[in-house]
């Protein structure tokens, strides 16, 4: 096969999550060349570490090269700007580790480390469905629920590396049965994660029908036209509104890309952009509201991508 690049041009990108952690190579041209991923090891920090060190060399073998230059990270966190510690991982064993400087000793390379909601916007901003759009506001809607801005194809991070964290914001304009606490792994009460996340789309269709059923079990029944599973969705679409109706308020991006598990759902998408245009200040006719072209592979995509941007 001919090769448009040298395998020096390749592009390395890790995605650590609390479930998997994942390597893969991009050409320049977005090609994936080489991917694998393995379970995350369970509250261990030092055998984290070891694995992601184990999949690098696997690839390098793989492909009969050296240690790259540069490797990007995305991690459900980001590095404190004053401490270059983690912090806000909802992987939390990664919470006041010197992830950064511990992962280039051990790797022996430089290391681009951003959030992986940042990566996922990257990704989808770069060559997915916000490609050519000049703004751009990602969402994980998965085991937790997060966020991050992209200008030009450029991650905006903050002065304080807090962009895009909207999952630690309360609900908007909460109900009188939604004015109850519910605890959030932060310390805080009723963050947007704890209704807006595939958890708790599950938690809450217990709450109002008295039966746990995991989240793909309760859009089947709505699928199915049953009643408290459709009223389950209907709820959750409506605080999923709320939440970007301020993101757009706020930002006015052209476009929110919705990534994680709870953005495969086809039938959210029409319902979500009509309560969105009931929610927002204006009208928010000219922000698109599209799927990750990438799915689960834009997060690790993104952190490829930091290579290239030297983020």
């Amino acid at each position: 096969m001919y090769l448009r690049f040298t395998m020096s041009d390749l592009l390395f990108g890790f995605d650590v999550g609390g479930t998997k952690i994942e390597l893969a190579l991009l050409s320049p041209q977005s090609d994936v060349v080489w991917r694998k991923r393995v379970p995350t090891p369970k509250d261990d920090y030092a055998l984290t570490l070891q694995t992601i060190n184990a999949l690098l060399k696997d690839a390098l073998l793989a492909l009969g090269l050296t240690t790259p230059s540069v490797i990007g990270f995305g991690i459900p966190g980001c590095l404190d700007p004053k401490t270059q510690v983690v912090r806000g991982a909802n992987s939390q064993v990664l919470n006041g580790q010197a992830l950064k400087a511990d992962l280039e000793t051990l790797l022996k390379t430089r290391v681009v480390l951003e959030n992986d909601a940042n990566c996922l916007t990257l990704s989808e901003s770069v060559d997915g469905a916000a490609r050519g759009l000049q703004s751009v506001f990602g969402v994980i809607l998965g085991t937790g629920c997060g966020g991050g801005v992209v200008f030009n194809q450029q991650i905006w991070a903050g002065a304080n590396h807090l962009a895009g964290e909207w999952g630690h914001t309360p609900l908007p304009l909460a109900f009188e049965h939604e004015k109850r606490s519910k605890a959030c792994w932060c310390t805080r009460d009723n963050c947007l994660e704890r209704w807006i996340s595939g958890t708790a789309f599950e938690e809450e269709h217990e709450i109002t029908s008295g039966h746990r059923m995991a989240p793909k079990l309760i859009i089947e029944a709505m699928r199915q036209g049953e009643p408290q599973a459709t009223l389950s969705f209907d709820l959750y679409v409506d605080r999923l509104a709320r939440g970007l109706a301020q993101i757009i308020n706020t930002l006015d991006p052209n476009c929110i890309v919705l990534g994680g598990g709870m953005s495969n759902v086809t039938e959210l998408y029409a319902p979500l952009r009509r309560q969105i245009m009931h929610y927002t200040f204006a009208p928010a006719e000219n922000t698109q509201v599209l799927q990750a072209l990438h799915g689960d592979s834009s997060g690790v995509r993104g952190a490829a991508w930091l290579g290239r941007t030297g983020l």
